[in-house]
């Protein structure tokens, strides 16, 4: 799947918001049983160093991720593609959006806790278990080093 047909921005119209907040919704709490939990609201989501995106194919939402910057380090949070779409692309090329965002904004590091499920599509695009950090039963932490030759 090819990267010019994408762009990773942070929602600005009601609509987008909606986009962002439904394809979360439906996929990482609703797919998982959890129903009436999701708070669009949550203050987390608008910490000056916390940054929520949405991913475009074309013209239509496929996909969010919610980068926080920690220093020189990226926190991928709460990366999610619609089910409609999965398996075709999208999540690679969230991912690369994503580093090439962190990358812009001076990382060297990038982490993700990640569902089990996913383990092995991060492994895929670069991403290690972090040994640092304890597996739980319902995320594993994975990192990636950037390399400042690459940036």
């Amino acid at each position: 799947m090819s990267l010019d047909q994408h762009n990773l921005r942070r929602p600005e119209t009601r609509d987008e918001w909606d986009q962002y907040h439904g394809i979360r919704r439906r996929v990482l709490w609703e797919r998982r049983g959890l129903y009436g939990v999701y708070d669009e609201n949550d203050p987390d989501e608008f910490k000056s160093t916390h940054n929520p995106l949405l991913l475009m194919y074309r013209d239509e939402a496929v996909g969010v991720i919610r980068i926080d910057i920690v220093g020189k380090q990226a926190i991928f949070r709460r990366v999610a593609v619609r089910e409609d779409v999965q398996r075709s692309g999208h999540g690679r090329v969230l991912l690369a959006l994503a580093e090439e965002f962190a990358r812009e904004k001076d990382c060297d590091h990038l982490y993700s806790f990640v569902s089990p499920d996913a383990v092995e599509f991060y492994e895929k695009c670069g991403f290690r278990r972090d040994a640092g950090n304890p597996e739980y039963a319902d995320h594993v932490p994975m990192e990636k080093q950037l390399s400042e030759a690459a940036g």
